[in-house]
Order: structure tokens, then sequence, then C-alpha cells
């Protein structure tokens, strides 16, 4: 990724109900997680789309915020909570201005666990850099932060995908990548072309290859 994704992709990708990240439960990796006590205190969902992590967490008894630079991801979200019968919270902001004086302050800042599940990875390098230092002004001391993101691998896929150095890069000041691994990402294969790549009928779920990280703030 050199270029980050726009906001008007996500918004016609919920509306056009082509988001291929909602797949209607948490990404496996997020429970795991959860049971190896991984999450722990207060808990940030950045960039939480349909919210199922949040939700997760939240019919859990943690104390857990989820927030989208989206309006419809954050709608979508809420809606689900609803049905399912589970007080979660969310709220629209932009991940990169967290803590700057425009949001953060009002979110219940600092966190001691933050949740990135698909969120690093549409940054640009950049952009990347700017998140990573809005995570820092939202946490404290020991706080930690799990990246799971699209990896550039020769596996094939889609969406925008990153190399392993991208993470390193963007979290070198100020934190400690602990753990950095290979696993899965699972998504739905709505387009024809991604279906065809991936030898699966479209609207199919599919794992793809990704990055798992746990980062600590220093």
């Amino acid at each position: 990724m050199t270029e980050t994704v726009g906001r008007e992709t996500f918004e016609s990708a919920y509306a056009e109900g082509t988001a291929g990240w909602v797949i209607g439960e948490p990404q496996p990796a997020i429970p795991t997680l959860e049971r190896t006590g991984r999450i722990t205190g207060r808990v940030f969902g950045a960039g939480c789309g349909a919210g199922e992590h949040t939700i997760h967490l939240a019919a859990r008894g943690y104390d857990v915020l989820g927030i989208d630079f989206s309006n419809a991801a954050v709608e979508l979200a809420r809606r689900t909570a609803a049905e399912r019968g589970v007080r979660a919270a969310f709220d629209v902001a932009d991940a990169v201005t967290l803590g700057d004086g425009t949001r953060g302050g009002d979110l219940g800042a600092p966190f001691d666990t933050i949740l990135d599940s698909a969120l690093f990875h549409v940054f640009g390098a950049e952009g990347r850099r700017r998140y990573a230092d809005a995570l820092h002004r939202v946490t404290r001391p020991g706080s930690t932060v799990h990246v799971l993101a699209l990896a550039e691998t020769e596996e094939p896929g889609f969406g925008p995908r990153i190399s392993d150095a991208a993470i390193r890069e963007a979290f070198a000041d100020g934190w400690t990548i602990e753990e950095l691994e290979s696993s899965r990402y699972r998504a739905v294969a709505h387009a024809q072309e991604h279906a065809d790549a991936l030898g699966v009928r479209p609207g199919a779920p599919v794992d793809l290859p990704a990055w798992l990280a746990r980062i600590r703030r220093e």
C-alpha cells in the first residue's frame, strides 16, 4: 500500500453490501486473544467496522469502545448490537486524529488494549505513521496493540496488503514489537475476479494470509 484508502470506498461498500470484511462474526484470531488473556483493561476497537469484536467483548463484560470513521459502519454496528441484546459502545471518529485535541479526550482514553482488525493495512506509509502516533497518544506505558492485517505474500488474495516491514516501520518509535507472526484473515469474496483467483464461488468465505502483531507501548 502506498496511498490511504479513501472514506468513499468504505461508505460505498457498506451501501452496496460488498464489504468483504463483514463476515457476521469476529475474526477467529480475536476470540483466541481473549481466551489466552491477551486482552485486558479498557479496550479500544480501532476501525471497528460492523462491530463484531466490540460486541463480542462487551457481551463478555469488557469495558470496550469501538470507533470507525464511517457513519454507515457505526450505524450497522449499533444495529447489530441492539439486535443481539448487547450493550456495546460505538462512536464515529478518525483513528489518525485521536488525542490530537480534536478527538480522543472524550473517548475515554487512555486505553489498555487496542484491537486493530484490518485497519492498519488501509493506510499509506504516512498514514501508518500518523496512526501509530495517534495510538501512542491514547494509550499508556505498557498498553498493548494487537494488529491483524492482510499480508503481502505470493498467495492469491484481495484488498490492501502489506509487508511485515510496514508494521515494524510504523511502530519503530515509542513501541516494542513483542510478536509478529503469520495468521489468517477471514473475508468474503464478493467480486467475481476475487472468487476466480481463489477458486471459490462469489460470496464465499475465504481465509487470506495475514500478519498478527502484538505491540507494547513504551
